[in-house]
């Protein structure tokens, strides 16, 4: 899962965190999430947030922005 997002005023850091069925997404965390779901938006740009491991099936993806101020785009999958 990957999501185009970044935050509204050139220079801010927003925090947030992303989940996977109701439970923090660290096991199956993207490139721009650590090891406890969290991560920081920083730039406008496409972040990726989970990368899942063999079979694919339908799952629930949440991510909660911890602070004010981001903009998200658009979702992106593959």
């Amino acid at each position: 899962v990957n999501l185009v997002m970044g935050p509204v005023e050139r220079g801010e850091v927003i925090p947030f965190r992303v989940y996977l069925d109701g439970r923090v997404a660290d096991d199956v965390h993207g490139t721009d999430v650590d090891d406890s779901g969290g991560g920081t938006l920083t730039k406008q740009g496409t972040y990726q947030l989970i990368r899942q491991p063999g079979l694919i099936s339908e799952r629930r993806f949440e991510i909660e922005f911890l602070e004010a101020g981001p903009e998200a785009y658009c979702f992106t999958f593959g």
